[in-house]
């Protein structure tokens, strides 16, 4: 019996650890090693942040879940990766230290045959003074990366809606953290849905709302923006975005680093160089990610983090991690099948990987602070990842160690994002786009790097109910409810 062992429960890792479960049968065994009780659809967190969805209604128990699956679940937290054994035994295992189950602290070694690293991101809140403590948000900002962040977020906005209907004018700011955010997208789909509430509310000329970005320029997305079929006419994300700003009177300062938060005041810094304040009284602020934290250690116990991890703490893969100009980037340096260069046994999916450089054009101030977006990972992209690496190892597993590897890189990869700008199923608007490649391929698609004929968006009433068929969608595939292989990631 051959043992696959997930670490983490999020959109690539439950989507790896719900396919090859049932690929492998009950012959085999399939661990899913994750800190959290509950599944969380993070999409729909911004409606949870703006009061029109619970926290209920965006997640629920693993457990029940994992159990139907026949699943191993362990409520823990991944601490080392010892690829090699040790000493006493060349059977690879890692280390986690469990936070539920009743076992809080305790310590295990789980061996393994195959690893899958789906952990996702560490909310790197202490990368910026005053935003958080490490992975903790602090109590200057509020955030909606998680639901119960969402249901403070929300908590939080009342308050300042009330300020408003006593007569009090309030400052909102929304956007990234960090000069090296990524996961702009869930911002924006914030900021529009305050200023959907406001305006139902009859209060939106009680705010003054701001978006501040590390974006070089509006619909960047840190995928260095993109060229698309809206209406018959190819235009920029750029114009798409700028526009919806424009009509909303949504102010913006974008190419920023925010360099500190305090109560009512950020300082930040922006691609020329030049320092600012900007005082609110409501602020959501994204924070930079970064990797969990594992160690990694060889047999004889000495510490081989660095081979195995990039300096942001997520697992290298097969990429090509060559220091490049950026004029030297290909689509090629992606990696197609997330298998560990060193031990062909680890793989990583979603978020866990490390990037090879990121999309968007790189970017500092004369002052050397770098200030661009980092490259996104979630959702669609995830899940296909996911299913990819979790077919590789039900491969390796069933047909031999010489099966060949799936691969889904993400410069052959398209994908589709609906992004909220607004609750509600007559009133409400989101932005239906399509994106292919998710990596730009300028030398099969020269100028704008993907292709027109896949690549557009349009807005309005019916992307918001196809985002709200989709939050319905996604949860009832990962319940595993009847029929659930045939959605798709």
């Amino acid at each position: 019996m051959a043992r696959l062992i997930v670490l983490g429960g999020g959109v690539a890792g439950h989507t790896a650890a719900t396919f090859a479960a049932d690929w492998l049968g009950r012959d085999h065994e399939v661990v899913v090693v994750t800190p959290n009780a509950k599944w969380n659809w993070i999409p729909s967190n911004i409606w949870v942040g703006v009061g029109q969805m619970s926290k209920e209604e965006v997640t629920f128990d693993l457990a029940p879940v994992y159990a139907k699956a026949k699943i191993t679940y362990k409520q823990a937290k991944a601490v080392s990766l010892n690829p090699e054994g040790n000493t006493q035994s060349s059977t690879p295992y890692v280390s986690i230290e469990y936070t539920g189950q009743g076992k809080d602290g305790q310590i295990e070694e789980v061996t393994y045959d195959y690893l899958i690293n789906a952990t996702g991101p560490k909310l790197n809140f202490g990368a910026t003074p005053g935003l958080g403590e490490g992975s903790t948000l602090g109590e200057h900002t509020v955030s909606v990366c998680t639901a119960d962040h969402a249901v403070h977020a929300a908590h939080e906005l009342q308050k300042c809606m009330e300020k408003m209907k006593a007569g009090e004018r309030q400052k909102i700011l929304v956007g990234t953290g960090h000069g090296m955010c990524t996961c702009q997208g869930a911002a924006f789909e914030y900021i529009f849905n305050i200023e959907h509430e406001l305006r139902k509310a009859g209060l939106r000329d009680m705010a003054d709302i701001k978006w501040i970005s590390n974006e070089e320029f509006l619909g960047d997305f840190g995928m260095g923006g993109l060229h698309m079929s809206v209406g018959g006419y190819v235009v920029s994300s750029r114009i798409f975005t700028e526009s919806l700003f424009a009509e909303r009177g949504v102010d913006y300062i974008i190419g920023a680093h925010t360099s500190k938060v305090e109560k009512g005041k950020i300082e930040y810094e922006l691609l020329d160089g030049s320092k600012g304040e900007e005082a609110f009284d409501f602020s959501m602020l994204i924070p930079p990610f970064a990797g969990v934290g594992l160690k990694a250690y060889d047999k004889g116990g000495d510490d081989i983090t660095d081979a195995v991890f990039a300096p942001n703490g997520f697992m290298k893969v097969d990429a090509d991690y060559t220091v490049k100009a950026y004029e030297q980037w290909k689509a090629s340096d992606w990696p197609s099948t997330y298998q560990n260069p060193i031990y062909p046994n680890l793989f990583a999916a979603g978020i866990a990987f490390a990037p090879p450089h990121i999309i968007s054009k790189p970017a500092k101030s004369p002052n050397g602070t770098v200030i661009n977006p980092t490259p996104p990972r979630t959702g669609m992209p995830s899940g296909i990842i996911g299913k990819a690496v979790a077919k590789s190892i039900c491969d390796l597993i069933l047909k031999g160690k010489d099966a060949p590897l799936h691969q889904a890189s993400m410069a052959h990869m398209g994908a589709a994002c609906v992004a909220s700008a607004g609750k509600g199923w007559l009133d409400g608007t989101a932005a239906a786009m399509t994106v292919y490649p998710v990596v730009p391929d300028y030398e099969k698609y020269p100028g704008t790097g993907r292709d027109t004929d896949y690549t557009f968006g349009e807005i309005g009433l019916a992307g918001h109910w196809i985002k709200h068929i989709l939050h319905f969608m996604f949860i009832y595939k990962a319940k595993l409810k009847p029929f659930w292989k045939v959605i798709p990631e």
